[in-house]
């Protein structure tokens, strides 16, 4: 019987696991007699057929390592910026490495957009399979996401630091934690962290409202307010504007906001000064919420997720993603995956709880 050959790849945002998921599929695979080929710098290694092998040396010593030892881009096949050519449909020369190296399978580790192109290689007739990695935790028709545990803690332990200072101060310090479309890290770590308002893109907030909160705080005696605020969140007003706008492209009202000099979370703080009159300070996380070791818990989920995509690339189970469901791991067909994105339902047992022990939502 002729050795299976099974190539992967991470595309998009570095995220803490995808080493360890790397190791897991890998050492899987070897125990399975599948050879293991790593491509470098995501769906740009495919298309220019750079990859390396992975053999058990090159998987020794990386479930701790954070980032990606096959480094990561977020091009896409069908739409890769190839020099002075401008951008080109590169998908003919994947599919033609793909077979080159007489691949059987290709591993795709990455959150929507990967799902995406792994769906569009899959149409064209490759073998494909993908594991849900994202810090955003937004990956639809799985529990949870690889990356997101360790997000969650350091973004819980920048708002715990952060509320000695808010407290000697007087201050209110809104934390920016990432998360455009979906608000599961500003939650979970503002609920971790004790943060007094949440804000996240599924709950429009009223500022007045935001403000009364900030206020009722110190008229009791509170005198400083951790606001956990997600990039993404929006005001009723911008949300009703937006809403209005629906004809436009979304990606152009995302490049609008990329140019803006001005966060969402600089203009909270510039409005909540005038309203309260107290001293507002932002602090943006930023990448640091996607860097270093990851958590035990995304060890061990990438590690389940990556020897259960072992075993379907052995029983020849293409076509899905691997998802988390419980303790188990489970094989869930791409169509129902890429194009749909996992928001936080406002009726969450996180958002139940949050109110009940007195967390505004600004609503």
């Amino acid at each position: 019987m002729t050795q299976k050959v099974i190539g992967i790849l991470t595309s998009g945002g570095d995220c803490p696991g995808l080493n360890a998921a790397i190791r897991g599929v890998g050492k899987a695979a070897h125990s399975l007699d599948m050879q293991v080929l790593g491509y470098l710098d995501g769906f740009r290694g495919l298309v220019e057929n750079r990859f390396k092998r992975l053999d058990s040396y090159a998987l020794s010593g990386i479930l701790t390592l954070g980032g990606t030892i096959l480094g990561t881009s977020r091009d896409k096949p069908y739409r890769m910026p190839v020099g002075a050519l401008g951008t080109m449909d590169m998908t003919p020369m994947a599919v033609e490495n793909y077979h080159k190296q007489h691949l059987d399978a290709l591993v795709c580790l990455g959150g929507g957009g990967t799902q995406k192109n792994a769906l569009h290689l899959m149409k064209q007739g490759l073998n494909v399979i993908t594991l849900p990695k994202t810090i955003d935790n937004d990956v639809a028709k799985t529990d949870v996401t690889f990356g997101f545990d360790t997000a969650m803690g350091v973004a819980t332990e920048a708002i715990d630091r952060l509320h000695t200072t808010a407290e000697s101060h007087h201050r209110i310090i809104i934390v920016e934690i990432m998360g455009h479309n979906a608000g599961w890290l500003a939650l979970g770590s503002g609920i971790a962290g004790g943060a007094d308002v949440i804000l996240i893109p599924e709950i429009p907030y009223d500022i007045d409202k935001v403000a009364e909160a900030v206020l009722h705080r110190s008229r009791i005696g509170k005198r400083f307010s951790i606001i956990a605020m997600a990039e993404g969140a929006l005001s009723r007003e911008e949300s009703a504007a937006r809403g209005k706008g629906k004809k436009k492209k979304k990606k152009q009202a995302e490049e609008q906001a990329e140019c803006s000099t001005e966060s969402v979370s600089l203009k909270l703080a510039r409005r909540l000064e005038s309203l309260t009159g107290l001293e507002s300070r932002v602090t943006s996380l930023g990448h640091l919420q996607r860097g270093g070791s990851p958590s035990p818990a995304d060890r061990l989920l990438a590690t389940r997720l990556g020897t259960a995509c072992a075993q379907l690339l052995s029983e020849e189970h293409y076509g899905v993603m691997v998802a988390a469901r419980g303790e188990k791991c489970v094989p869930v067909p791409l169509e129902e995956v890429a194009g749909k994105r996992k928001i936080v339902p406002l009726d969450h047992s996180w958002i139940v709880s949050a109110r009940m022990v007195g967390t505004s939502f600004g609503d």
